[in-house]
Order: structure tokens, then C-alpha cells, then sequence
């Protein structure tokens, strides 16, 4: 009869421990009561997940990219608000900065510009077939968005996007001796004055690609550097003489000078244009920046 007792109530206890479990449970036996407490049930909590737009400290980029661009307005923003990095350069596109957000662990979205007065960087000279040209000035302007990627995970990247060049670059033609020669044809330089132009590229818009490396020296500061091109295509130019009314002698190879009265300075300098505009100077430009980075 006992154990009957006993297995009625403890079916009854398991039934209704929510409503028992922080009240004592009493068992009459016969003549004896005894009390019985419930123990609490555990109860496990997981850790509350990591929301998709979480920035990897270490590698300053979003693990994510689908929720954090995606995701909707407010991640966006957020991912906006907060670049991997933002960097500092300078090269043969000129003095800069770029800023970088990352979409994955490998890939950064950039965005920069470089420009400035670069003609100690990038001057010297060039020769159009028997012209020598000094550049005397590089006025450039060269705001860019690009992608930078980490294919191997390490320090090698690989680089491509588009720039949005206005570069104006200002020459200065050399005589040979008493004569411009162009085109196996010598001008009395004297005669001529100095011929002075200049040169941009017709390209709005020059796709560029890099290769380069960027290695972190501690937790947050790394250093880059890169070598590319960009495809700037053909040149417009633009040359003048200094005498532009003045009759120029001219002189065939192994001839003497003959001076036509019709042929003057400015028809020299268009001359000159015509072979400068042919030959498509940098009509791949090369870049070649040096820079160091902060990640955030």
C-alpha cells in the first residue's frame, strides 16, 4: 500500500513541477509527513550573436559584406561611417590620399586622389622624333575609386579601377644647335623663338590596374607600395612660337636655308603640335606610389 502511495505522488509531482518548482513538496506517509524541495531547473543562455557589420580589429574590414552593405540603410551607413583604413601616398600620379572600406577579409573598396604640381617628381625631358622637350611644369588632377584585393591573404595585392584624370603637363622644346629639327627638316631657332606647349590626354575616364605589397609594422600602421598603369590614351597638344610672324629660314638636309616669305614662326609651331600630338606621350602612364597606412 505504501509503495502505491509513493507512485501516485511522484507521477503527480512530474507532472507539475513548473507550478511546484519553488514550493517544498510534502509526502504523507501513514503517520509521518516528510517534505521534499524541488530543485531549480537550468536554464542555458547562448552568448547573444555577433551582428553582421562587426569590424575585424586586426585586419580593419568587415566580415560580412552581404549583411553589412546589404543588410539594409542603417548597416550600410554604418559600414559608410567606419573605413578599414585611410592612407597617405605619393608617386607619379601626384601627392595623395585614399580612403578604404572593407568588404571582405581580402577586399577594400578605395577612393582617393592624387594630383599637384608634380613636375619635380615626374620632370625631365622626352624626344618627339629630333625635338627634345623639357617639361617645365605638371599640373594633375587624378581622383580615383578602385578595388584593392589580398588574393593570398598575406602582404601581395593586386589592385584595379578607374581614374578620372585632368592633367595638364607644360614643355619647352630644345634646339640643336642654330636649328629645330623636325622631321629631318632644320628651323632656324632664332628665327623661330622659343616654342612652348602643351599637352593632356583625351581620355575622361583611364582604367588602371597594380600589383604591389603592404605590410603591417604593428597592430594598426603599415606601409604600401605599387606599380601599375593607366590608360590615358592620345594626347591633344598645343605649341606656339614666340616670333609667330617672323619669317623663318629653313633649311632641307645637306641644303642650304631658304626663307619663304609665307612661312613664319606659327607655322613652325604647328608643325611641332602635330608631331607632339603623334606621339601619344604616356599614353600609358605609369604609376609607381609609395605610402603608409593607418587601420582602424
Amino acid at each position: 500500500m505504501k509503495l502505491i502511495k509513493l507512485t501516485v505522488i511522484s507521477a503527480a509531482v512530474l507532472a507539475s513541477t513548473a507550478a511546484l518548482a519553488a514550493e517544498p513538496v510534502v509526502v504523507v506517509d501513514d503517520n509521518t509527513a516528510v517534505a521534499y524541495e524541488a530543485e531549480p531547473v537550468a536554464v542555458s543562455y547562448e552568448a547573444e550573436a555577433e551582428p553582421a557589420y562587426a569590424y575585424n580589429a586586426d585586419a580593419g574590414v568587415v566580415r560580412n559584406t552581404t549583411g553589412a552593405v546589404v543588410g539594409g540603410t542603417k548597416t550600410f551607413f554604418q559600414t559608410a561611417i567606419n573605413p578599414a583604413a585611410v592612407s597617405a601616398e605619393v608617386g607619379t600620379l601626384g601627392y595623395g590620399a585614399n580612403i578604404a572600406w572593407g568588404l571582405n577579409e581580402k577586399t577594400e573598396l578605395q577612393a582617393g586622389w592624387a594630383g599637384g604640381d608634380v613636375s619635380e617628381l615626374f620632370g625631365g625631358d622626352f624626344d618627339v622624333n629630333d625635338i627634345e622637350y623639357d617639361i617645365k611644369d605638371a599640373d594633375f588632377s587624378n581622383p580615383y575609386l578602385g578595388v584593392q584585393l589580398r588574393p593570398t591573404g598575406n602582404w601581395f595585392t593586386m589592385g584595379a579601377g578607374i581614374i578620372v584624370p585632368d592633367n595638364d603637363i607644360e614643355v619647352t622644346a630644345n634646339a640643336k644647335g642654330p636649328n629645330y629639327r623636325i622631321d629631318n627638316v632644320d628651323y632656324n631657332a632664332k628665327h623661330t623663338g622659343t616654342l612652348s606647349g602643351t599637352v593632356e590626354h583625351r581620355n575622361k575616364l583611364a582604367p588602371y590596374a597594380t600589383i604591389g605589397f603592404r605590410p603591417n609594422i604593428t597592430e594598426n600602421f603599415g606601409l604600401f607600395g605599387e606599380l601599375g598603369a593607366a590608360y590615358m590614351g592620345k594626347t591633344n597638344a598645343t605649341v606656339t612660337s614666340s616670333n609667330p610672324d617672323t619669317v623663318v629660314g629653313v633649311t632641307q638636309v645637306g641644303g642650304t636655308e631658304v626663307r619663304d616669305p609665307n612661312f613664319t614662326g606659327k607655322d613652325v609651331a604647328a608643325i611641332a603640335q602635330k608631331e607632339l600630338e603623334g606621339k601619344d606621350y604616356l599614353e600609358w602612364m605609369p604609376i609607381v606610389k609609395v605610402g603608409a597606412t593607418y587601420r582602424f
